[in-house]
């Protein structure tokens, strides 16, 4: 899949008073965009995720999938994802460079939010002539960009599909993501302006956050003991590495800790009345998705999303693999919105017939 670039050349504001002299984002596009510009799907990513959805969700995009940009029935959809701002996969991030300067930010580069995210996002959209998002669907991090878009631009999205989000980062989640940095903090070279700075203690971050991702009853059944004899060489200790190893591969310490924070400051109802008001604003038809093994992101904090939301639905998984299901339960995901998008054409269809009794 080729990245698109998207080059915006102004200062752009950001929440914390701050602003960047401008910022790239990277993206993707599959399938062709119909004539009336009605097909859009946009696909908000996670923490680590990229532009490139087949990448990390291809059971659910791609030929054949639910979202399908190839529809041999029917128009396919056209669908956009891009990667978020302050993220390493193409566009703008700490270790960009910066062009007051001519150096990467690295420790410089400014606090940003969901919604100056989501901000970015919307620029990007209106460069590219879309008018309206017939779905906008996130997990996670992304089901918060999705979800503040949905509240900044109440008549753009049609069709808002949140998994495992919340309308506020929790006390809970916010004392992970501290305890990762913390960990960063205590590699020596993270004091350094270097691209990779900071790396060790980033694996051991990640090692923390794999916990959250998944629960006991996961462990329990892929990283099981060998035998009752064993002293050392666990599974689960093994596992732990591995995912640090793997994150240092693909990512950096900067990015990471700008995320983290990023994910810190989720909070629909900043500046807005309350987090009530804020939800009451959404005008989407709206389908809140929980995992019911989910640590980091419980159900409780999807289903008061789906209390609060106007006429929103809930449908919760039942997985083994915790907060990771959304990345994992592509079937149960995708009979859930068949459903539910189902549900919304016979309830449209009843409206028309009710109207043409008037």
């Amino acid at each position: 899949m080729n990245l698109q670039y998207y080059d915006y050349k102004y200062s752009f504001a950001l929440e914390s008073g701050e602003s960047l002299p401008g910022f790239r984002l990277a993206y993707t596009t599959r399938g062709t965009l119909n004539e009336d510009r009605s097909n859009v799907v946009w696909v908000c990513h996670a923490l680590t995720g990229n532009a490139d959805v087949g990448d990390w969700w291809g059971g659910m995009v791609g030929a054949g999938k639910y979202f399908d940009p190839e529809a041999k029935s029917g128009v396919g959809q056209f669908i956009v994802c891009a990667n978020v701002l302050g993220s390493c996969y193409g566009s703008t991030g700490p270790l960009s460079v910066n062009p007051i300067g001519g150096k990467p930010y690295h420790h410089d580069f400014p606090a940003i939010t969901i919604r100056d995210i989501v901000n970015a996002l919307d620029l990007l959209r209106q460069e590219l002539g879309i008018e309206k998002i017939h779905t906008c669907i996130g997990g996670s991090v992304g089901g918060e960009q999705a979800l503040e878009w949905a509240i900044l631009q109440p008549n753009l999205i049609e069709n808002l599909i949140v998994i495992a989000a919340s309308a506020v980062a929790s006390p809970w989640c916010i004392a992970f993501n501290e305890a990762q940095r913390m960990a960063i903090e205590a590699d020596p070279t993270w004091r350094e302006n270097r691209d990779d700075a900071g790396l060790a203690g980033m694996k051991a971050a990640r090692a923390m956050a794999m916990i959250s991702y998944r629960n006991y009853d996961t462990y329990g059944f892929t990283q099981a003991l060998d035998n009752n004899e064993q002293l050392d060489g666990y599974k689960s200790a093994s596992y732990q590495r591995y995912q640090g190893e793997k994150l240092v591969e693909r990512f950096n310490a900067f990015t990471y800790w700008t995320l983290s924070k990023v994910m810190d400051s989720h909070n629909v109802g900043r500046n807005r009345g309350s987090i009530l008001n804020a939800l009451g604003q959404i005008k989407a038809h709206t389908l809140v998705v929980g995992i019911r093994s989910d640590l980091l992101f419980p159900p409780i904090e999807q289903q008061f999303l789906a209390r609060h939301i106007p006429d929103a639905a809930y449908e919760e998984i039942d997985s083994l693999y915790g907060h990771d299901g959304f990345l994992i339960e592509f079937r149960p995901l995708a009979n859930m919105i068949r459903k539910w998008t189902a549900g919304l054409a016979v309830s449209e269809s009843k409206k028309l017939v009710e109207a043409a009794k008037k």
